[in-house]
């Protein structure tokens, strides 16, 4: 009895040894995680996707990497101020030159005895007085317009690290059906562009902002008609703003001109810059 004990655990010994190596034989291979590269992109992926491709469109509408490379701008025609959507004024002509991408000149009156001029984050007024800088207020304003501008938007914003996209699906806006996409920048600014369906050219651009004195957020809106072509590149002749959803500026443009060189002195606030003179690098005025 004692030799059978030692015997018949032996004997369990061998048996379970070769359960173990039958399973081990038998077992499936573990299956390998799936690869990121080929893992079901997520909704935020997709969502991130569909916004640049709008986004992309837009560009290509308004002409590719001729719009991209715009150089200089010159726009001439009439602007109204509003208060609470109702004209305050008949309106004044205007001139603007623009050199991009921080350089804008706007002369007012039919004689274009007044000006302003913007070079970087300075801004200064020009009249039969002599040069002055801008009143600070003034001059936030348009540094804040420049920073959301669709030029900004489209040239800039689009190329910074971690911005966001977001797609937010069709909506209506200025009787256009639309594709409404938002951009959010790594310090929360967010600007929102709304394209046409059709030609995907940007119908209106929305952003807000938060006055620092009664710490009240405000609405600033830019609906964009009137499309022609200009050298290659689609402009909009009428740009109508609103300010917490009331009517604040309009201006349709008679002329645009691209890329057909300014004169430098005209950014110089000390130059003496004469605006009677023809514009241009060729001392040709170009027209549409």
């Amino acid at each position: 009895m004692k030799l059978l004990l030692p015997v018949l655990v032996l004997v369990c010994c061998v048996e379970l040894c070769a359960f173990r190596q039958g399973q081990s034989a038998t077992a499936p291979a573990p299956v390998p995680a799936q690869s990121a590269s080929a893992s079901p992109a997520s909704p935020e992926d997709e969502n991130t996707r569909k916004a640049k491709e709008m986004i992309q469109q837009a560009i290509q509408a308004l002409g590719g990497q001729a719009y991209l490379n715009i150089r200089d701008r010159e726009q001439s025609g009439r602007t109204y101020t509003l208060h609470h959507g109702q004209q305050n004024s008949n309106g004044l002509l205007f001139w603007s030159f623009t050199k991009f991408p921080d350089k804008e000149r706007f002369e007012l009156t039919k004689e274009r005895d007044v000006a302003e001029l913007f070079i970087g984050d300075k801004g200064y007024e020009i009249t039969y007085k002599g040069v002055h800088f801008m009143e600070e207020k003034d001059l936030v304003e348009y540094l804040r317009q420049r920073h959301y501008s669709l030029d900004a938007v489209l040239r800039s914003w689009v190329n910074e690290p971690g911005v966001i996209f977001l797609f937010e699906g069709n909506a209506i806006a200025a009787q256009h059906e639309t594709f409404k996409v938002t951009l959010i920048n790594p310090k929360d600014e967010s600007v929102t562009l709304y394209l046409d369906t059709d030609t995907h050219l940007p119908i209106k651009k929305s952003f807000t902002w938060r006055d620092p004195v009664d710490k009240q957020k405000n609405l600033e809106e830019e609906v964009y008609d009137n499309y022609k072509p200009v050298s290659g590149i689609m402009a909009p002749n009428n740009v109508t703003r609103y300010f917490n959803g009331d009517m604040s500026r309009q201006r349709f443009y008679f002329t645009v001109t691209i890329n057909q060189g300014l004169d430098q002195t005209m950014f110089d606030p000390n130059s003496g810059y004469d605006t009677k003179k023809p514009v241009g690098k060729s001392g040709k005025s170009a027209k549409r």
